[in-house]
């Protein structure tokens, strides 16, 4: 072995191994010194990327001078040491090791057919029999997701390390003693019946397959493997599809860079969404007459309902349909920008090059940038604030800096449920040494974590910042050269921040004022300091304003531009950075480019050909601006791709009633969705492993999806969707994008081109070409030329502004748009869950996922639930000043008091029946995360007016 094949910096460390001069890096073992020079050792208990205890003792080796026999996989070489792997009595001890545990195990390979104890065994030519066998275990499948087989168990702790050390749930352990150790699951607890969150990381652990997949897709190999994304939160972990007979089998985490093979229970076992029978297979055309109901019966349609709705149609006829309507719209009502009757929902489930090519049609056929997606109703209160104080609205340095940071404030955010992989990176720092404070109205998972858990009043987040920004100026903790070099209106936000103390701020926010001190110095003080929220800062009417304090906060304090510090709003969906990006928002144009520059609007005309002066300069409506113009008749037609918003909208009545109302609507989507159901016409598009495309997560990291199983029936791409009707609305698009969703390695046609035309107008990917996503498959942006790596960390020396400097901006204490009162009297906070993903559509068409969580509840204080007289699974009715819904209770002690949780995974108790509309001035984003409502048992309530 050459010193060239070492770590790059290493000073090599000369042994002998087998008669063979080797060299290692210091620190680095036997077994991978070993490993690098091609020489096999039997090993069990060491996997990479776990930490190796030693325990199996199948990886023994002899080093001369030594009396007992080492364990190669914890072993560190020294210079001059002598080792042998392969002499007599090395071999001997490494077969007997192997012998003794075939003794104990079945054959594994029925299991897992590459069980690496089978493997070993027949490379070292150990033979089962030798020794006696213990009892059988009993085999548990308690659990929808995975089968526990512990006769098959060596013992080797891979599953307890992942579990504990790399996921961070402490759910699996050793008990007992001697020959009766074994395997436990909390206090020897059925796994089903565990704490056990499903992430599968110790199906990927397990060398024998004592633990595995339920569905027994480990004991046969794969017929083909695809490397690709997960189709599910921001993180964008990466994954393998193993694929047999044109289905997905099993999923399997692999090194992508923001999640290094992890995965958690929707990423592994979420999967079957795809081969769902509820696939929509051919397009669907409303029957004459057929009505539209909004108000009538939330579950899925039957089958003959459908048929009576809709009937199928040719894609010639259903794309005809779908332009024609959009024809007579415009015809109608031939007014061009906000007054434009036609608008459009794009998706942040699909492609970057399918949300461009969404944006593009909107803004040249209908002649208006009345074209919005999720990100409105997730983090436009962040996006806006970004972009007012730092002049761009990506997040500042990658989720897994956490490990950089010595102090992180989480808030209001739950990584534990909404972004699991993510959780684990920050559960891994804590026990580094980083100081976590969660700051959230409800106690979650990461709490027991933390360091402090602020359990502030919901729709206080302004009082509880403005007391730490307070702190922080008047104890003299800023950074002053910070200030005066990268800052703006300081002296401003100081006067601004008089009235804010602690003292004052406590009773307002419920956090005494000595805890409000003692954080706001951990985060001034601490060397590196990072802040991460989510939807529950930005989904307020004063969400724009929260944003502001913890731009402030990181400003003031210099805890940017460095790893380990910064912001970092974490992304919901899969591709919702990638879709705002990509232009998929009113106001801007691709790279938050506004539409009120003439240059930029310059720039976009003569790259798609327009003819000047074709593009506005009017921003469009957000989503509850159009579906408020939809219910007024204004807007009377609506394209929407892939989203869901009878379901994801607020007052979702109110929207369903608008959207019932439009004289044409158009859906693509890959199930007969909740809005869906209110089409005109309703084209099926593929899922997500069923085309090539990139996506972009929270990371900014732009990352290649692959096509891994053939659509359904006639399903076809959303990318090919959207050019077909293109071409029949007069557009002359020629990408050629393959109906099927595959991609051409070339960028000249399909997908490949939609890319090459997107970076020519996105400086931020400017040097990212297709042939290097290919290639690479993962780069994180900006990236300005073909040679540059890309910039994990932005902002480290000033920021794009016209003054390069970043704005400070103070924020005013407003309540929530509507408070609790004698008829209302409690808060509802809404929210996802870990099994199940924004309005359901998908998850909950997953077997293993319904499975795990099959139906809603809401969730309530035990002291609460009490004074209702709620018990746990009591049925309750939980009424607002919009709707109500009716559904069992959970009892949490987590919640705060006088407070009810509702996720809006569920159609038959949609939590957005319930949500207000009201909208922050600045974001228009809608205040999903506060309103008041009445809870009461469903048997107090008088039955005309129980809705089940």
């Amino acid at each position: 072995m050459k010193t060239d094949d070492l770590p790059p910096n290493a000073a090599p460390i000369a042994f002998t191994l087998n008669g063979r001069a080797v060299e290692a890096a210091p620190g680095e073992t036997l077994l991978k010194a070993a490993q690098r020079a091609g020489v096999e050792i039997p090993h069990l208990c060491h996997k990479d990327g776990l930490r190796s205890p030693g325990n199996c003792r199948a990886c023994v080796v002899d080093i001369e001078g030594e009396r007992v026999l080492a364990p190669s996989c914890c072993r560190t070489p020294t210079a001059g040491m002598v080792v042998h792997s392969d002499n007599p009595r090395a071999k001997a001890a490494q077969k007997t090791v192997l012998e003794l545990l075939l003794s104990d195990a079945p054959d594994t390979t029925a299991l897992k057919f590459d069980s690496e104890l089978a493997h070993w065994a027949d490379v070292a030519g150990a033979q089962p029999g030798r020794f006696p066998t213990r009892a059988a275990a009993v085999q548990d499948l308690s659990h929808p997701a995975m089968a526990v087989n512990l006769d098959a168990c060596i013992q080797c702790t891979r599953c307890i390390r992942a579990c504990r050390e790399t996921q961070g749930n402490d759910v699996l352990g050793l008990a007992f003693r001697g020959g009766h150790a074994q395997i436990v699951f909390d206090q020897n607890d059925p796994m089903g019946a565990s704490t056990c969150v499903a992430c599968g990381e110790c199906v990927q652990a397990c060398p024998t397959g004592a633990i595995a997949p339920a569905n027994g897709a480990l004991a046969q190999p794969s017929q083909r493997q695809v490397d690709s994304v997960c189709p599910f939160c921001g993180v964008g972990c990466q994954l393998t599809y193993h694929v047999n007979d044109d289905r997905i089998e099993h999923v399997e985490g692999i090194d992508g860079p923001a999640n290094e093979a992890r995965l958690c229970v929707k990423g592994r076992f979420g999967f079957d969404y795809a081969h769902s029978p509820e696939r929509l297979t051919r397009p669907l055309i409303r029957r004459p007459g057929a009505p539209k109901d909004p108000h009538g019966e939330l579950r899925r349609l039957t089958p003959e309902q459908v048929r009576e709705r809709f009937r199928e149609a040719t894609w010639d006829e259903a794309l005809d349909a779908a332009a024609e309507g959009f024809r007579r719209a415009l015809a109608a009502t031939p007014a061009r920008g906000r007054q434009s009757p036609v608008a459009g929902f794009g998706s942040a489930k699909g492609t970057n090059e399918e949300a461009y090519l969404f944006q593009k049609l909107v803004r040249t056929a209908f002649g208006t940038h009345n074209v919005d997606h999720c990100t409105r109703l997730c983090h436009a209160s962040s996006v806006a604030a970004l972009m007012e104080g730092l002049g761009s609205a990506v997040v500042t340095n990658p989720l897994r800096d956490v490990r950089h940071a010595d102090f992180v404030l989480l808030i209001g955010a739950n990584p534990a449920q909404n972004h699991p992989v993510g959780a684990t990176w920050i559960k891994n720092a804590v026990k580094q040494g980083m100081k976590l404070v969660l700051a959230d109205p409800r106690r979650t998972e990461l709490a027991r974590h933390s360091w402090k858990h602020l359990g502030f009043k919901s729709g206080t987040d302004v009082a509880l910042l403005n007391a730490m920004l307070h702190t922080i100026v008047f104890e003299g903790l800023t950074d002053p050269a910070y200030i005066e070099a990268h800052t703006l209106d300081f002296a401003q936000l100081k006067a601004h921040l008089v009235d804010f103390s602690p003292e004052a701020m406590a009773p307002v926010c419920g956090i005494d004022a000595a805890t409000l001190r003692e954080v706001a110095r951990a985060y001034a003080t601490a060397k590196n300091a990072m802040i991460l929220w989510g939807m529950g800062i930005s989904q307020h009417t004063h969400g724009t304003d929260n944003a502001r304090c913890l731009i402030a906060l990181s400003l003031i304090t210099g805890q940017i531009g460095r790893p380990g510090t910064g912001l970092h709003p974490l992304r919901g969906q899969n591709n919702v950075q990638g879709a705002s990006d990509a232009g998929l928002i009113p106001m801007v144009l691709p790279d938050y480019q506004k539409v009120s520059d003439p240059r930029t609007r310059e720039k976009a005309e003569r790259l798609w050909q327009l003819a000047p002066g074709t593009l506005g300069s009017e921003p469009g409506l957000t989503v509850v601006e159009i579906i408020d113009a939809a219910h007024r008749r204004d807007i009377r037609a609506m394209l929407i791709q892939g989203e869901n918003p009878a379901m994801s909208d607020p007052d979702a009545a109110h929207a369903r009633e608008a959207l019932a109302g439009l004289s044409h609507l158009v859906v693509q989507d890959i199930f007969l969705t909740e809005t869906a159901s209110l089409a005109d016409v309703v084209l099926p598009a593929t899922a997500w492993p069923e085309k090539t495309g990139s996506v972009t997560n929270t990371d900014r990291c732009v990352q290649l999806g692959r096509k891994a199983v053939p659509a359904p029936g006639e399903a076809r791409a959303d990318a090919w969707i959207t050019e077909q009707l293109a071409r029949r609305l007069g557009l002359g698009w020629a990408y050629d994008v393959a109906a099927d969703g595959t991609a051409r390695a070339d960028a000249c046609t399909g997908v490949g081109a939609v890319f090459e035309e997107m970076r020519a107008l996105m400086p931020s990917i400017a040097g990212l070409s297709w042939a290097r996503l290919q290639r690479d498959g993962a780069v994180t942006y900006p990236v300005a030329h073909d040679d540059d790596p890309g910039q994990p960390v932005v902002f480290t020396d000033g920021f794009p502004t016209p003054s390069g400097r970043a704005s400070l901006v103070g924020a005013l204490l407003t309540p929530p748009a509507e408070q609790p009162d004698v008829e209302f009297p409690m808060v509802l906070i809404t929210g996802r869950q870990l099994e199940h993903w924004h309005t359901g559509s998908m998850t909950r068409r997953s077997g293993v996922l319904d499975a795990l969580e099959p139906g809603p509840v809401v969730s309530l204080h035990p002291e609460t639930a009490a004074r209702l007289g709620l018990g746990a699974g009591d049925r309750a009715q939980v009424r607002s000043r919009r709707g109500e819904v009716s559904l069992p209770v959970r009892i949490d002690d987590g919640m705060p008091r006088e407070t009810a949780f509702i996720p809006f995974a569920y159609a038959e108790a949609a939590a957005n029946l319930l949500t207000n509309p009201a909208l922050d001035p600045v974001g228009k984003i809608a205040e999903l995360k506060y309103c008041a409502v009445d809870v009461r048992p469903l048997t107090a309530v008088p039955h005309d007016t129980a809705r089940h």
